[in-house]
């Protein structure tokens, strides 16, 4: 009867048990699978639905379908991490394989370099010791260098001559990516690293310009070399690339005869073009070379006539050294070694042609960086930025780019002439009424519009600047709209892509309106972006049609990174349709802006607006911001291009109105500029801010007085508030310090550096912002409720809230503090506002 007992209770037990707990059958896991895929986090009410509507999960609880969702959900996490470092792994280890590679590299050069040391000693006291017995010695030695030149067997332009010649430059390329063949230096401001773009170095003391590039991407070798092959597809500053010839060898390579033409970057110089052989092989390890270098009359190569408005520049061995890492990817080795013929252009410019920084940035690093935008959208196709795919808009930014290259250059081949100037030759018109060229401007224009001989016109000009940093300038001229462009204009080059061509509007004095800058996509490292801008309230009436009262602008920017050595800055933009289409046609204009460094590649510091570290005196004088040696921030010459689309019968009145647009920028500019030099900040509340003058200590001062005055307490650390040190103690102060006049609409008039980065402006720019715009709604109401009290009381305290940026960011604060400013005769002189520990939301 026990025996029974125990039996029931050992059947009831596993009874229970099975209630709790139910083995899924593989036909229930598939259905779970299904769902999950459909919605991985299921609410309750969902799971009870899924039971009801899948009958195969009938005999399960729900708590148990919940229990079965979380578990997925944490192995798929758990995949997912797994699946993360061990790319990350494989990439940290394919960076230390490179650079092992490059340290073994970096020591022999070392190596080479004492060994060059010791024994170019030993000749100089060699030679001082034979001076008095032998002169004949030099002599010798460029006799017997004579000869061994002369006893190099010549090259032809036969397939032997040219396998002859693809061997040595094989070889010569690869001395330079991994070897010793030219003294690399690690490029300023490139810091090799898991996430950086690469290893970037340029030459130092080898003939011509040369830079050199070692980086990870995750792409085959073949893709790569496909990749780097069309020049076109990444190379901005590249007109054409034609292959006059192709030839086999023998060991299963390709011999490629090309003529390419580059862009010239301004209107102050000619274009260079190249006459070159490229040679592409496969190693037995599976790697790609690619290297390549011209072809002149030394070598008995082919040749063709130069061509008008070209100059024949010269490549050295250069290429492409691909070879595949180990779990995928590529390491690639890329050489970029040019002669650009500097002494033919204007002395002013030539640092432009010696300087393997601008080549290292505009050509090496746009190799790397195109295969890495590539590798990222392969890897994340779903990825798109403004409901497009990223290589829509990056074929949108190539041709905003080679049509802003094209109104710059104006070839005669595209079609454009030169108009005659009014006797002033500070700008330059060209007209282009080609077909070929005005077929897409045409075929876009709405059918009720016929086409009545629409022409194309670009105004052009170039500048020289001094001692004002490219980036800061442009961000200016980006953020700042209105200082410098014409409402009636922008509408005149809407109407242009909007509807039919059409007359020239006159510009309404009142109609300037604000911008809205709507983000589209950007590049993995950020040094380009693409935007949308809309212009508001620029409506424009003809008589047969309306425009709206908004205008879209597409925009690309390019070198806001103050740390940049040597980075071009760019400014290029577009009016367009609504529509967005693909095929829209573009006329696009803007801003080119160049460093010009006379020492080249030296290094030089990030420059920003920073006020105190021009205040040291002593008896040199001044110590201008960024004055690294003595030579300040250098120079930097700026190219300016506006195209116009028009009916040609109105050629000389839109030539007059695009030639007074363009000088009216450039006095525009010139003015932004000046404001803008780090030895000339301008003034802020009528005191002058230029370095070691007494006004800008003095504003500090009452700024940190009235502060201890009201508050009670020091604003700065005791040992900073006498001397010269207060100014540059303020500036650099942790929290954002701004100082507002005391108008009816408070407009700023001085920030700290904290300040300035948080509202994302300039100290010259800053003065045109109103401390309302800062504040969101609830803000505004609280601050002007309690401005009263701060002039009654003379301070007041406000609890933490949100700003928006002048870029439209909202940034969060703790808390904030605002004091009336007061000098010595206890006159108020303006309101000033701590924001303290604010970040961006």
């Amino acid at each position: 009867m026990m025996a029974v007992s125990s039996a029931c209770r050992d059947a009831n037990k596993m009874g229970a048990d099975a209630g709790k707990y139910v083995r899924y059958t593989p036909e229930q896991v598939e259905a779970l699978e299904r769902l999950y895929h459909e919605c991985p986090k299921p609410s309750s009410l969902r799971r009870q639905q899924l039971i009801r509507e899948c009958p195969i999960l009938s005999n399960i609880e729900p708590k148990q379908i919940k229990v079965w969702f979380q578990n997925r959900r944490c192995r798929e996490k758990q995949r997912n991490e797994s699946s993360r470092l061990l790319a990350v792994n494989r990439k940290l280890t394919a960076m230390n394989k490179l650079l092992m590679e490059e340290n073994d590299r970096l020591q022999k050069q070392v190596g080479q370099l004492v060994y060059e040391n010791s024994y170019f000693r030993q000749q100089t006291q060699n030679a001082a010791t034979l001076a008095t017995t032998d002169t004949s010695c030099e002599s010798v030695v460029t006799s017997g260098q004579q000869q061994a030149t002369s006893q190099r067997p010549p090259k032809d332009a036969s397939p032997a001559g040219l396998v002859s010649i693809a061997e040595e430059t094989l070889t010569e390329f690869l001395s330079k990516a991994t070897g010793t063949a030219v003294e690399w230096i690690q490029m300023p401001g490139m810091k090799p690293g898991p996430d950086s773009i690469g290893i970037i170095a340029i030459s130092h003391g080898c003939t011509g310009v040369a830079a050199r590039a070692c980086g990870l991407v995750s792409l085959e070798p073949t893709r790569v070399a496909e990749i780097l092959k069309d020049r076109l597809s990444w190379y901005r500053d590249c007109r054409a690339v034609d292959v006059m010839n192709v030839m086999s060898t023998a060991n299963g390579g390709t011999i490629e005869l090309l003529y390419l033409q580059l862009y010239a970057l301004t209107t102050l110089a000619p274009a260079r073009d190249f006459w070159l052989m490229r040679y592409t092989s496969l190693l037995e390890d599976g790697s790609v070379v690619i290297c390549e270098r011209s072809l002149n009359n030394t070598q008995n190569g082919p040749s063709i006539p130069s061509v008008q408005h070209f100059v024949r520049a010269e490549i050295l061995p250069s290429g492409y050294f691909i070879r595949p890492c180990e779990g995928g990817g590529s390491i690639i080795h890329i050489v970029d070694h040019m002669d650009l013929e500097p002494w033919r252009v204007p002395e002013v410019l030539r640092p432009l042609y010696e300087s393997s920084t601008l080549l290292a940035q505009r050509t090496t690093m746009a190799a790397l960086r195109q295969l890495r935008q590539i590798s990222q959208e392969m890897s994340q196709p779903n990825v798109a930025g403004f409901g497009r795919r990223p290589a829509a808009l990056r074929g949108f930014s190539q041709r905003l780019s080679k049509g802003f290259n094209e109104a710059v250059n104006g070839f005669m081949d595209d079609g454009w002439s030169m108009m005659d100037g009014d006797g002033i030759d500070d700008v330059t018109l060209l007209v282009n009424s080609s077909p070929s060229k005005m077929m897409g401007v045409n075929q876009f224009y709405n059918n009720e519009f016929p086409s009545v001989g629409t022409a194309m016109l670009c105004a052009r000009a170039s500048m020289l600047l001094q001692n004002v940093p490219p980036a800061v300038l442009l961000r200016f001229l980006r953020e700042h709209r209105s200082e410098w462009a014409d409402s009636g204009i922008d509408a005149y080059a809407a109407a242009a892509v909007k509807a039919a061509p059409c007359a020239i509007p006159v510009a309404r004095t009142g109609c300037v309106g604000g911008q809205v800058i709507l983000p589209l996509a950007h590049t993995i490292e950020n040094e380009e972006f693409m935007e949308v801008v809309r212009l508001e309230n620029l409506g424009h009436y003809r008589e047969d049609m309306f425009m709206p009262g908004d205008i879209f602008l597409l925009q690309l920017c390019s070198g806001v990174d103050e740390n940049a050595v040597g980075a071009c800055a760019e400014l290029i933009f577009a009016p367009i349709d609504a529509s967005f289409s693909d095929d829209a046609p573009l006329l696009p204009s803007g801003f080119r802006i160049i460093p010009i460094d006379s020492s080249k590649d030296v290094s030089s510091p990030k420059c920003t607006l920073d006020l105190t570290s021009a205040l040291e005196v002593g008896s040199t004088g001044n110590k201008a911001l960024g004055d690294n040696n003595g030579s300040g921030s250098g120079k930097s010459v700026m190219t300016i291009a506006f195209q116009f689309a028009f009916e040609i019968h109105l050629q000389e009145s839109v030539a007059s109105m695009a030639r007074q647009y363009v000088r009216s920028i450039i006095s525009s500019v010139q003015r932004v500029a000046s404001a803008l030099s780090p030895s000339r900040f301008g003034s802020l509340n009528g005191f002058p801010l230029s370095p070691g003058t007494p006004e800008a200590q003095m504003l500090a001062r009452w700024i940190c007085q009235s502060y201890r005055f009201y508050l009670g307490v020091k604003l700065l650390k005791p040992n900073n508030e006498g001397g010269d040190s207060v100014l540059k103690s303020l500036w650099h102060h942790s929290d954002a310090i701004l100082c507002c006049s005391l108008k009816a609409l408070p407009v700023f008039t001085f920030a700290n550096q904290a300040g300035l980065d948080m509202i994302e402006t300039t100290l010259i720019a800053l003065q045109d912002i109103t401390l309302e715009k800062i504040f969101d709604e609830q803000g505004r109401k609280t601050l002007f409720t309690e401005l009263p009290q701060i002039m009654q009381q003379g301070f007041i305290c406000l609890q933490g809230g949100i700003c928006i940026s002048s870029m439209g960011r909202p940034i969060s604060y703790e808390r904030a503090v605002a004091w009336k400013v007061f000098n010595e005769a206890e006159d108020a002189q303006c309101m000033c506002f701590m924001f303290i520990n604010w970040s961006f939301v």
